[in-house]
């Protein structure tokens, strides 16, 4: 057996695995992802082929998308995909989490035991399909981003799974007493338009379904745009388990799910008229997407209450916006509506506590399995909430090695510091100002300009707001870039050594880009980089009006973009030459650092 040490460790290679482990390693901590599949992405890899979800409720919440790594995988996705591929998406993550230095990736890795003494993880084992090889794996901090809550629940952790009565925490929308129900696992399909008709044989063992049966599920092309079922990309309905345990009975579920997504098809394509005479399966997804097992217990848990209340969290570390989308444990055999949407008003916040185990000092968790009631889970589980949550946990879990601290300490000691880091890193805090003491912008004697609009003036690139809010601009916008750029001139109160220059531009954050199984979603989306966004840009550090070190970027297709200049300067200037496509250059926040 091998062994292996880290500083941390994250197991489950979703998107909140993936988060986790990259903000880890770019934190400073030598860090493990151990992923028991061939690739990344959880629900969002080829696997699955799920869309990845978030606060903008596919664009309905203005302003509400989530920045920081995820931002950073979407937009890089974006460049180089843009027919949606799942297996480019797949290429995507791997890239990005094999890029870092301080980061390991152990792919087809299932952990098959987790030691622990005196309530802590001592080390994990861990076995490779690929390569027969086993592993003992030691870390300073592991953090569970299994979904299933797995290494917490062996550890000892306090785990939940089910649905909470609403007596336990006065939650309005919650059952009159508890139960065992989950929501359920989904199979999807696609399906291709083959230009001519095309038959179907239903297998023998599939179920046949009338007219009555899928009453409430619209499966017709006819339909879809209406009602967002895509008939190419059927069906998140088709979803079954959550009488059962969707851990202990995945296997039996999933074969069920097969029963019935060909049942399903063979509806479509024998009785009746659906619009889908051409139309032949393509991709069957054997790989179910799970929705909900267990949840690991937190210092606090988070309820349907801050949900809708839209709360903030002195100790805010991610934000959330999805409706509460709760699915009945019966799901496809449910005779009503598959899902109830819970609107919510505001986005709300997810506080520190609900990411680190109540029980287990060295344990961390992100994604699905953190500390929800029932209710809240409804809106937390989708992924790029999940992603945000991902690079909070990761973030602090470098620190907390970094300071030699539980990540309890953490939360006690340095929340501030955690807050600060993290929205230096593009993270959005909803009620948090960007207020860095390091920031040599904040402070500079003055802010020079080729031009400005009435809403967007220079001065906004320090106002501690990373994106526009309600009908608050903050950001810098431009004349009209005609013949020669526009440009800021950053006048610094004296001569500094400027280590990193950081800056973000532009991406619409109320529109979505992720790739997209379904033709109605991608339909939805503005094909191509965000037009707003900067593409050709130059940035230079000048002393007494003399360039003295300088950067050009032509094909900027990033919001977040860091310069490390380690020159000394007195002027920090920046000219704009192109956009993707928007006239005015838009710059929300200049950011520079010493040594």
């Amino acid at each position: 057996m091998e062994k292996k040490i880290y500083e941390v460790i994250v197991v489950g290679g979703g998107m909140a695995g993936v988060c986790a482990a990259i903000a880890s390693a770019r934190t400073g901590a030598c860090t493990a992802l151990i992923q028991d599949r061939p690739v990344l992405g959880g629900n969002a890899s080829s696997e699955i082929r799920m869309h990845i979800c978030g606060a903008t409720h596919h664009g309905h919440r203005e302003n509400a998308r989530e920045t920081g790594i995820l931002e950073e995988i979407l937009l890089e996705n974006r460049s180089r995909n843009p027919q949606h591929s799942f297996s480019i998406f797949d290429t995507v993550l791997w890239e990005k989490v094999r890029q870092e230095e301080k980061l390991e990736l152990y792919l087809n890795t299932r952990v098959t035991d987790v030691e622990t003494a005196d309530g802590r993880i001592l080390n994990l084992k861990a076995h490779q399909l690929t390569t027969e090889k086993e592993f003992m794996l030691e870390g300073n901090l592991y953090m569970d981003c299994t979904g299933d809550g797995m290494i917490g629940a062996r550890a000892g952790a306090s785990v939940r799974q089910g649905r909470e009565g609403r007596a336990e925490f006065g939650e309005t929308y919650a059952l009159d007493e508890p139960d065992t129900g989950t929501m359920g696992n989904s199979l999807m399909f696609r399906a291709v338009d083959m230009g001519k008709p095309v038959p179907f044989k239903r297998p023998q063992w599939a179920y046949e379904y009338s007219e009555e049966d899928l009453a409430y599920r619209g499966h017709s092309d006819y339909c879809s745009k209406m009602q967002n079922y895509d008939i190419e990309s059927g069906y998140w309905w088709i979803e079954l388990g959550g009488t059962q345990n969707t851990i202990d009975d995945a296997e039996e579920i999933r074969d069920e799910l097969l029963k019935t997504l060909y049942g399903v098809w063979d509806h479509i394509k024998n009785k009746g008229d659906h619009g889908a005479e051409n139309y032949a399966l393509d991709w069957v997804q054997f790989l179910p997407g799970k929705r909900e097992s267990r949840r690991i217990e937190g210092d606090y848990i988070l309820r349907e209450q801050d949900l809708l209340e839209g709360r903030v969290f002195e100790d805010t570390v991610a934000y959330g916006g999805w409706p509460m989308d709760m699915h009945p444990p019966q799901g496809f055999l449910f005779g009503g509506d598959p899902t109830k949407y819970i609107a919510l008003e505001n986005i709300y916040t997810i506080p520190y506590r609900c990411f680190y185990s109540k029980d287990i000092p060295n344990l961390m968790m992100a994604g699905r399995n953190i500390s929800t009631t029932h209710m809240a889970f409804g809106s937390t589980r989708v992924m790029a909430t999940c992603a945000a949550g991902g690079q909070a946990a990761g973030t602090a879990a470098a620190m907390a090695v970094k300071k030699h601290c539980t990540p309890r300490q953490l939360g006690m000691d340095y929340i501030n510091e955690l807050q600060k880091q993290l929205m230096r890193d593009d993270c959005y805090l909803p009620g948090f100002l960007h207020k860095d003491s390091d920031d040599l912008v904040k402070g500079a004697e003055e802010i020079l300009y080729s031009s400005e609009t009435p809403e967007g003036a220079a001065e906004k690139i320090r106002d501690g707001h990373q994106r526009n809010e309600g009908n608050e601009i903050h950001q810098w916008i431009s004349e009209e870039i005609i013949s020669q750029p526009q440009w800021l001139e950053i006048r610094l109160k004296s001569v500094k050594k400027l280590a990193e220059i950081h800056l973000k531009f532009d991406t619409d954050l109320t529109t979505e880009i992720e790739t997209s199984l379904s033709r109605t979603i991608r339909e939805k989306q503005i094909p191509g980089i965000p037009k707003s966004l900067v593409k050709h840009y130059k940035i230079q550090a000048l002393k007494n009006g003399n360039s003295i070190w300088e950067e050009e970027e032509t094909e900027n297709h990033q919001r977040f973009c860091m310069h490390f200049p380690n020159a000394e300067a007195d002027t920090i200037r920046i000219e704009v030459y192109q956009t993707w496509e928007c006239k005015s250059a838009k710059i929300f926040e200049v950011r520079a650092y010493e040594a």
